[in-house]
């Protein structure tokens, strides 16, 4: 009568080999999450770039030829805001506001014209430069790790 059934070594052998791979995996899963989380910050960045853009040339054609003061009127440090929204004097920003949180990937009003945005736990300083074409931008702003990120963020 043959024994079914695997022997003891016939079981380690799989766990090793489970083993080696799963910290093989992991590592390029997390990479694979930061890259989603780099790139969904981008296609932000490009969002409200084109509509502050898209704004101007709006006020433009109504005879007005500054920049709008504030991108919102979110209050500052708080969760759950809407941010990047316009506000009432101003009209419409983005379409679909985006929240407020203080957690990876997510954007933080800091002031009137400054947000952060937290990458990889770095919070990633941005400013609008309403006086200067109505840039926003984080460059000169950061520092070490999140200087980097900013880089990738904006090339």
């Amino acid at each position: 009568m043959k024994k079914m059934g695997f022997t003891m070594v016939e079981l380690i052998f799989v766990i090793v080999i489970l083993g080696i791979l799963a910290a093989v995996a992991i590592p390029k899963l997390m990479a694979t999450r930061d890259d989603a989380i780099i790139t969904k910050i981008r296609t932000d960045i490009s969002n409200i770039r084109g509509a502050i853009s898209s704004l101007h040339a709006k006020n433009l054609m109504e005879g007005k030829v500054n920049y709008p003061n504030a991108l919102d009127d979110a209050e500052a440090n708080k969760e759950e805001e809407e941010l990047f929204d316009g506000n009432s004097t101003i009209g419409d920003l983005l379409d679909y506001p985006i929240y407020s949180k203080k957690s990876n990937g997510y954007w933080m009003k800091i002031d009137e014209t400054n947000y952060t945005v937290k990458i990889m736990d770095n919070d990633i300083q941005f400013n609008y430069y309403k006086d200067d074409k109505g840039k926003f931008d984080c460059n000169s702003l950061n520092s070490g790790k999140a200087d980097d990120i900013c880089k990738k963020l904006t090339h």
